[in-house]
């Protein structure tokens, strides 16, 4: 049932104070750690992007995309996701041919809407064009990837008769994350795949495919799950509850969730875990809880973990990786 469902890891590469590395070995450590999860079984590896971040949150996932692609052989690469108003389309189309080209076609290209005021306002962009700014720069991509010329004109881009060269050999899926059903619709609607946070919104994904005509065995469902996965869960959410607490309320500071004006912040792990999209599974638990879900939604195509959570040292999330490997994957396949 799950063979064809690939399972990997998340990261956002973010080196927060007070657990703060020299970014150069932070960053040369943690391909490492993806390298060696390839040799462990995780065949997918996902990126996301944010900006202007004190503790460095990725802010150039294809260049990193590039560089796994150089340290892997057969894990699959993508981002989940890049904020794709914040782009010029055909920079972004032409980045992400050449992670395809580099990778032999291992890459996929996830973006979303974005929802940070400090980004838009710097890279001159408006909060209320997102929708226009992901519809037109998600045709300026596949235009691009053509190999024609693009010859696009719309509301936010205009491309003349240029060919964006060289194109991918293999097409990258341009797979569309959301929250709210109307960026699910829009996902179903024009894009190759939904990605889903934590599992939300499934079956609205799967009522927009009916409703636009389209069959459920069409559908593509990328899911970043927030599973924490250990022999004992409790124990281990307690351990890195800082951690865990800093990668929660940071998100909710920034209006991921709603209106950060309205948040409220958790000062406790397990309020954070019972009130949010985390949750803690043993090997059993998730084995059972995977195959349910693989089972009840056959679109889904990759779930993937976070790897390592802010500021929590490399050694910490080895450990849950080796646990994973070692007493889910094998049951899983």
């Amino acid at each position: 049932m799950t063979s064809n469902v690939n399972y990997g890891l998340w990261y956002d590469f973010r080196n927060p104070a007070p657990w703060q590395e020299n970014f150069e070995s932070f960053y040369a450590s943690r391909l490492g750690q993806i390298a060696d999860a390839e040799a462990l079984g995780f065949n997918s590896v996902w990126l996301t992007e944010h900006h202007f971040c004190e503790d460095g949150y990725t802010p150039s996932p294809l260049v990193i995309a590039a560089a796994i692609a150089a340290r892997t052989r057969a894990m699959h690469i993508g981002t989940n996701l890049m904020l794709l108003p914040l782009h010029d389309p055909v920079r972004m189309a032409e980045d992400a041919a050449t992670v395809s080209l580099l990778s032999g076609g291992r890459f996929d290209l996830g973006v979303g809407i974005g929802y940070r005021q400090l980004e838009f306002d710097q890279f001159g962009r408006q909060l209320s064009h997102r929708p226009s700014l992901v519809e037109e720069g998600i045709e300026i991509l596949r235009r691009s990837w053509s190999g024609e010329p693009v010859n696009f004109s719309g509301k936010r881009f205009t491309v003349g008769d240029l060919r964006v060269l060289p194109a991918p050999v293999h097409t990258p899926k341009i797979l569309l994350g959301g929250m709210a059903p109307p960026a699910i619709e829009r996902a179903a609607r024009v894009a190759d795949g939904f990605l889903s946070t934590g599992g939300l919104g499934l079956d609205n994904y799967c009522e927009a495919l009916v409703s636009q005509g389209k069959s459920l065995d069409d559908g593509n469902v990328i899911l970043g799950c927030w599973a924490i996965i250990a022999e004992d869960p409790e124990a281990e959410a307690a351990r890195i509850a800082d951690h865990i607490l800093y990668q929660t309320n940071a998100y909710i500071q920034w209006g991921a969730f709603g209106p950060p004006e309205q948040a409220t912040l958790y000062d406790d792990v397990f309020s954070a875990i019972e009130n949010g999209l985390y949750e803690l599974w043993d090997a059993d638990m998730a084995v059972t809880k995977l195959k349910t879900l693989v089972a009840d939604y056959p679109m889904i195509r990759d779930i993937h973990f976070w790897a390592q959570f802010p500021g929590e040292p490399l050694e910490s999330g080895n450990r849950r990786l080796q646990y994973i490997a070692e007493k889910v994957l094998p049951r899983l396949r």
